[in-house]
């Protein structure tokens, strides 16, 4: 049965099941192709009539990775036409209800709102919360710097992708409330790439007022390329596409193949050689007037209260990938952080970053060369970016405290658990997809995991209405602080920790 909604740009109609009500492949903004390709998004044309809302748009495009073949997460149609945004609401009912706008992850090249796992439905059933989830601009499309090519000449901008989720944030803010939806109280969730960007937009001054609470999973604020970073990427690209410098009035013409490709290439050698990401946000000193960390820190967001965290075992996702990383010995593991940390130098800062985790391990976890890499690619990436993030946000001394950490240490069943609590394992629980046949192979089912998975969501529906993740079925959880460094354990039994794997923390004192 349909539902028609008014919106600023027309009526939309979507679709009435399962007791609530779905809103798909709805436009935030003009598609962004042609004279918009590289463009800064643009409100979307409105409409008469009454515009069907009930399938999925195309995603951006992307080219399949191996994880998304091997884990199953397609994401069906691709189109440079890509800007919509999906809605899932109990009722449009005028309620002003808390929203969650959640970004996908996929290392900014990858990923949709349309894949099975982002399934909006469960969280909205259980918390009576409005749920929205976006599609943003992806690869050398959302985040190539043109300046270098001269794209500024036609209006082209770095980091268009971020300023697509500014972009839907405003939609959300303009409209939300004929979903049922609170615009005044918007909580902004992602994972992975999406955590990065929540992060990001934590620090951008354009996102200010767009959003009220943040949820940042394995994902902080430091994937952010300096400008000098973004201009040696971009000029890569140019030559791998084969544009000149002062070209750009050929990068609207490019075959979308052809821009792919490049990327692609592009991705594998600056990757290998710099350990930096190709695509991603950069500081270009307009759209990001300065790095969003530091803007953090300087207390641009001291606001907006914040929930961040990683799962423990990050990087052994990555590992099944990476069959050379299985058979590191103890020199190849040293060449390996080294490069990581820049390459060698006379301090020894990766030996005695290496020897630190050694240490720390003994006697509670493997010390083998692999597993030593694992861990330390898992923090660099992704842990200590999120305890540096948890750390500036909570220096600003909110009343009442707003910060809040988690660490994810559940297993996964697969390959005979030889992933650990990897990259992306939180993500079945807080959608509350634990309980589908498919996914208990990756996450594991049964009680253990149904129960878990109910306390992540009513965590992040808690923290979604009040900006306080607490609620009855998990142990208390107090805010962070970089004294007692109070984090939540999810696991089979949650506990609050304090300053779990702080010997690994310090390590990194002075590396960045």
């Amino acid at each position: 049965m349909g539902v028609v909604v008014e919106t600023r740009g027309g009526r939309l109609e979507g679709v009435q099941e399962e007791g609530l009500q779905s809103f798909r492949g709805v436009p935030f903004a003009k598609p962004p192709v042609g004279a918009l390709r590289f463009a800064a998004p643009q409100p979307p044309e409105p409409w008469s009539g009454v515009r069907a809302a009930r399938d999925f748009g195309p995603s951006a495009p992307q080219r399949v990775s191996e994880i998304e073949a091997r884990f199953g997460l397609r994401v069906g149609k691709q189109s440079e036409d890509c800007l919509t945004l999906n809605i899932t609401t109990p009722a449009s009912d005028g309620a002003r209800r808390p929203v969650m706008v959640w970004i996908h992850g996929g290392a900014f090249t990858i990923g949709s709102s349309s894949q099975k796992m982002y399934d909006l439905r469960p969280l909205a059933r259980r918390g009576g919360a409005v749920m929205v989830g976006i599609n943003y601009r992806l690869g050398a499309l959302g985040f190539l710097d043109p300046a270098a090519l001269g794209g500024e000449t036609l209006g082209a901008t770095a980091n268009a992708g971020i300023l697509d989720q500014v972009a839907a944030l405003a939609w959300v803010r303009d409209n939300i409330e004929g979903f049922g939806g609170d615009p005044g109280n918007v909580t902004l969730f992602g994972e992975s790439a999406g955590g990065m960007s929540v992060a990001t937009l934590l620090g951008m001054p354009a996102a200010r007022g767009l959003f009220h609470r943040a949820i940042a999973q394995s994902g902080a604020a430091h994937r952010v390329n300096r400008a000098e970073e973004a201009a040696e990427v971009a000029t890569l690209w140019s030559r791998e596409v084969g544009l000149e410098p002062g070209s750009a009035k050929w990068l609207r013409e490019l075959p979308l193949d052809a821009i792919l490709r490049a990327q692609s290439r592009c991705v594998t050698v600056f990757e290998r050689e710099s350990a930096r990401r190709a695509f991603c946000p950069s500081v270009d000193g307009r759209t990001l007037p300065e790095h969003p960390f530091e803007a953090i820190r300087g207390g641009l967001s001291r606001d907006i209260p914040v929930v961040v965290g990683t799962t423990r075992d990050e990087w052994k996702l990555f590992g099944v990938m990476d069959p050379r990383a299985r058979e590191l010995d103890e020199a190849g593991l040293l060449k390996r952080v080294e490069a990581r940390l820049g390459g060698p130098e006379p301090s020894g800062r990766a030996r005695r970053l290496v020897e630190a985790y050694r240490r720390a391990r003994e006697g509670r976890a493997s010390t083998d060369p692999p597993e030593l890499f694992f861990a330390i690619e898992t923090d660099r990436v992704f842990r200590i970016p999120a305890v540096r993030l948890a750390e500036a946000q909570s220096a600003h001394r909110a009343h009442p405290p707003r910060t809040w950490a988690y660490l994810m240490c559940w297993e996964s069943p697969l390959m005979g658990g030889a992933l650990g609590a990897c990259h992306g394992i939180d993500l079945p629980f807080v959608f509350g997809s634990v309980r589908r046949r498919g996914m208990q192979r990756y996450a594991g089912g049964g009680p253990d995991a149904e129960r878990l998975s109910d306390r992540m969501m009513d965590a992040w529906l808690a923290f979604a209405r009040s900006g306080d993740p607490n609620h009855p079925d998990l142990p208390a959880w107090e805010p962070y602080d970089a004294a007692r460094r109070a984090t939540m354990i999810f696991d089979r039994e949650p506990e609050l920790g304090f300053a779990p794997f702080d010997a690994e923390r310090r390590a990194w004192a002075g590396i960045p």
